[in-house]
């Protein structure tokens, strides 16, 4: 039976997570022993992991990385990290090299740093696999490459390499050791490649997997909105993070409500940003308007029960949120970053605006105009086609034979 290890840096509440949780549900286990190593030990998604998948943590912590919990629990783990086999000198000049370009560059991202010294102080993993799939950037990507022993590997590649942060400096070269890289859509590959251009022969999209059945179920139980307001609902889901662009979100809303009365705007999501949003929502006087839902277990009730699904972001490889409102039916407003085009048609099943706030407004302004509008786009997002779960799958597992 060949032996497959997929390691990811946290099982949380992210699209990367849900999407290997789907992709696991594909491999047979009765053809693969498949294993799971998440690196930083910590994620509330671990109980979702498919019965048969060995979990290979000594320690695992089930919290969140993003609330003020989860974050401490995340830091200790790599303060821990770097005392372990001397690990801080060893890293000294790679964090103060990498430090400094970021702060030339005036964008200064602790967690691209953070990975280093996660994959380096990591538990070890003795085995050797046939397969060894590092399913996100940074610290599985770096541990994979460094530390694990396989006949094979493969890393994926779901954001826009360069935009989230990301160069060959940081990585010190790493997807250079990897026999297959696969990424979640065309830009996504075309962004990787520009800074890996060597990459292009074994670089190839594989795109996430997503339970339409299982989705249009769940969205149909208990849950959803629970505060009586009977205005236009308005719905994101993403992190409380820089890149998804809240704080622009929130003028959107203080514009809305100027114009209009009835308009109340949900985030689905959890981040380190949240006080900082907060903040911004009470000097705006929006507490009743703008509401920070935190993450729930079952978002689709929201999904189905909201009038508009707004996607704001700065940028995106390919958005596991906009595929489950499109299942779902929704009327969808997203923001004009790179990739947009491969999952939403402007004028067709959706629609596209700039990145500010008057833009965004304006558009929900036409959207709550329009009702029938809004039905068109939901029953054509519905429609779209979902990647052939067998056809994505046997992209990896071609590696085996």
């Amino acid at each position: 039976m060949k032996s497959i290890l997929f390691v990811i840096n946290t099982m949380g509440m992210g699209g990367g997570e849900k999407a290997i949780l789907e992709l696991l549900k594909q491999i047979d286990l009765k053809k693969y022993q498949v294993s799971l190593f998440v690196l930083t030990g910590q994620g509330e998604l671990i109980d979702q992991i498919p019965e048969g998948v060995k979990v290979l943590n000594e320690q695992y912590f089930p919290i969140s990385v993003l609330n003020y919990t989860g974050k401490i629990r995340l830091m200790k783990t790599v303060v821990k990290n770097l005392l372990t086999r001397g690990i801080i000198f060893k890293r000294m000049g790679y964090i103060t090299e990498n430090l400094w370009d970021m702060i030339r560059k005036g964008s200064i991202r602790y967690d691209k740093l953070f990975w280093k010294i996660l994959s380096d102080g990591a538990q070890r993993l003795d085995n050797h696999y046939d397969l060894a799939v590092a399913y996100l950037e940074g610290g599985a990507a770096y541990y994979i490459a460094s530390y694990v022993n396989a006949g094979k590997k493969a890393a994926f590649i779901h954001t826009n390499y360069g935009l989230a942060g990301y160069n060959r400096k940081l990585d010190e070269d790493s997807y250079l050791e990897f026999d297959s890289i696969f990424t979640v859509a065309e830009n996504v590959k075309e962004a990787f490649l520009s800074a890996y251009p060597e990459c292009k022969d074994r670089t190839k999209v594989l795109y996430n997997l997503i339970d339409r059945d299982r989705i249009v179920k769940k969205a149909k139980e208990p849950g959803g909105f629970s505060d009586g307001f009977d205005g236009f609902r308005i719905l994101t889901v993403g992190r409380l993070v820089p890149e998804k662009a809240h704080d622009i979100k929130i003028r959107a809303m203080e514009i809305l409500k100027r114009a209009r009365k009835g308009f109340r705007w949900y985030v689905l999501g959890e981040g380190k940003l949240r006080k900082k949003l907060e903040n911004q929502i009470r000097r705006a006087g929006l507490e009743k308007d703008f509401i920070l839902l935190g993450t729930v277990n079952n978002p689709f009730p929201y999904y189905a029960q909201c009038d508009l699904y707004v996607h704001g972001t700065y940028l995106e490889g390919k958005s596991v949120a906009i595929e489950e409102a499109q299942i779902l039916g929704c009327a969808i407003l997203v923001s004009d970053y790179s990739g947009v085009k491969e999952q939403v048609r402007d004028g067709v099943d959706g629609e596209v605006c700039k990145l500010e706030p008057e833009a965004l407004a304006q558009k929900i302004l036409d959207f709550a105009d329009h009702p029938e509008k809004r039905k068109a786009y939901g029953l054509a997002a519905s429609k779209r086609e979902q990647a052939n779960a067998l056809t994505e799958v046997n992209k990896l597992l071609e590696l085996l034979s």
